[in-house]
């Protein structure tokens, strides 16, 4: 699954090959994936310059002329540049020709992923995107109010970091990461942290982002960025899909476990429960 580093690579990759080209068509093989009405989304991209590409916590911006469209990849989204239409896969759901003569695909082997087309300067509107919380990775974090959020909540602390509407943009690997960076154990309820302990895990979450940014995210399982980018942060894994190995740590063994539902791995002597 595509988290914010691999999100934040996609944009960066994507900005060197789009900036400055019109879209002179799109072709929908599964439209379901447009959240709006599919003429009028055709009717008002079509013939429109990309401008830029943002990204907040998950979600890309493609800004266009009068436009910006939101992506959403959710678990397996990924974006392509074709350069025909022969070159396009059966999973490509959405293709945007361009006037260079190149495509862009949108690939999404579930069909999970959504787009959605709103005026320029109102996409932070859409009420999928003022639900989320903080970027974990942004320079400026109100700490008091993020342990005030944080600390009320009698869920495990793991779940608290997934919870997109208090912190965006950490998903399953970046949490056990985080929290295994912190020493804190992902079962520890949130309401028994110290102002302390969660400052510590929100400075060592924009550690670890910051990392996997530099390295181009994390490359396992079935997510795999594309456009020839695959991350290296795989190589930097301290607990994340180690189970049975040695902790670099202490030298016990890595253990993997469930914490609200999500496989979860952490090390038992670094990570103790209050």
């Amino acid at each position: 699954m595509p988290e914010l580093p691999e999100v934040e690579t996609v944009k960066e990759t994507l900005k060197r090959h789009l900036i400055g080209l019109k879209i002179v068509k799109v072709i929908t093989p599964y439209p379901n994936i447009i959240k709006m009405r599919l003429e009028e989304f055709k009717n008002k991209v079509t013939n429109q310059k990309i401008t830029g590409i943002n990204r907040y916590g998950k979600y890309l911006f493609f800004e266009l002329e009068d436009y910006t469209l939101v992506s959403h990849l959710r678990m397996e989204g990924k974006y392509f540049i074709r350069k025909s239409l022969g070159e396009v896969t059966k999973h490509e759901h959405v293709i945007f020709e361009l006037d260079s003569g190149d495509c862009l695909s949108y690939h999404d082997v579930r069909k999970f992923g959504t787009m959605e087309l709103v005026l320029k300067g109102e996409e932070k509107q859409l009420e999928s995107i003022k639900k989320l919380g903080y970027e974990a990775n942004q320079s400026k974090i109100d700490y008091d109010k993020l342990y005030e959020l944080i600390h009320k909540s009698t869920r495990p602390i793991k779940a608290v970091l997934l919870d997109q509407t208090i912190l965006t943009g950490l998903g399953n690997i970046y949490v056990d990461e985080t929290l295994f960076l912190s020493k804190i154990h992902p079962a520890e309820l949130a309401s028994n942290l110290s102002k302390e302990e969660v400052v510590t895990i929100l400075k060592n979450a924009k550690i670890v982002l910051d990392k996997a940014i530099k390295l181009g995210g994390t490359t396992i399982r079935t997510y795999q960025s594309s456009l020839g980018v695959d991350g290296r942060f795989q190589n930097e894994l301290k607990v994340h899909t180690l189970a049975g190995k040695l902790c670099q740590v202490c030298n016990d063994v890595i253990i993997k476990t469930k914490v609200g539902g999500r496989g979860t791995y952490f090390c038992p002597t670094c990570q103790k429960r209050k």
